[in-house]
């Protein structure tokens, strides 16, 4: 059960919900995702474009890194993800392993490609013990997948990689973040069958306005709708039911303004 405490102090946010410590070996993402904060963040900074983003470049010091033991969890990797290409697929598994030999818990957070997830096991079944996998669905609607994640998989590709984590005795997570349908419950009754851990829903924290082409608003006016107050309130009581949910800060922090926090177990 979900448990929602009035004055319940906030603790962690971002990527410490789910790790104590995140690693990456990877320069931008293919995915190219719409609402990325990562990508946000580089162009911000300067140090990508919207176009260069999603041409990935590997961090040869975060390969060669010589990684030690962290007391918690690791989540691998937080700000790209792992793709069927040679160069980018042996940067992350070189890391991925080294982080498991020397005795890390590593939660594999991915927007699952079934072949990557294959390989990923076939290569790590010693440290199955270690290894949580997080699969990011946010959706049913591939039409939506396709706009607000371009490169990503398509909803059967990310449902095949989790029901073969599943079955091959992995601990396996979704995350529903942002969730992009108006009612996720649907996506979450069918996921909810082929996760061991937990189920985690969140809400895109940025929707841009302006300079948005006109043929894409209906897109971004519709996931607006999604996270309006009294939806997210009426999605919240229906959660109840689910023992696996848990309420990521995004959520949370639409909902405090009505003076309660969502305390995640």
């Amino acid at each position: 059960m979900i448990n929602m405490r009035k004055g319940t102090k906030k603790i962690t946010s971002g990527t410490k919900e789910w790790a104590s410590y995140n690693v990456n070996c990877v320069d931008g993402c293919y995915n190219d995702c719409r609402y990325c904060y990562a990508k946000k963040m580089a162009i911000r900074f300067g140090r990508h474009t919207h176009k260069t983003w999603k041409h990935m470049k590997v961090n040869i010091k975060s390969v060669e890194k010589n990684y030690t033991f962290k007391n918690g969890r690791v989540m691998f990797p937080s700000s790209h993800d792992i793709f069927d290409i040679p160069e980018i697929k042996e940067a992350c598994f070189t890391t991925l392993l080294k982080l498991l030999q020397v005795g890390n818990e590593v939660l594999i957070t991915t927007k699952p490609r079934l072949a990557v997830v294959q390989e990923i096991i076939g290569k790590t079944n010693r440290y199955k013990e270690q290894i949580q996998f997080r699969f990011t669905i946010t959706s049913l609607d591939n039409s939506l997948l396709i706009f607000w994640e371009p490169n990503a998989p398509k909803l059967e590709e990310r449902m095949s990689s989790l029901k073969y984590a599943y079955l091959k005795e992995y601990k396996t997570s979704v995350s529903i973040e942002p969730f992009l349908d108006y009612d996720p419950l649907k996506l979450i009754q069918e996921v909810e069958p082929f996760v061991t851990e937990s189920i985690w829903i969140g809400k895109m924290n940025y929707i841009p306005r302006n300079h948005v082409p006109k043929r894409f608003k209906h897109f971004y006016s519709s996931v607006r709708d999604n996270y309006k107050v009294e939806h997210l309130w009426k999605i919240y009581n229906e959660l109840q039911q689910y023992p696996k949910i848990r309420i990521k800060d995004s959520i949370e922090n639409k909902l405090r303004p009505k003076g309660y926090n969502i305390s995640k177990k």
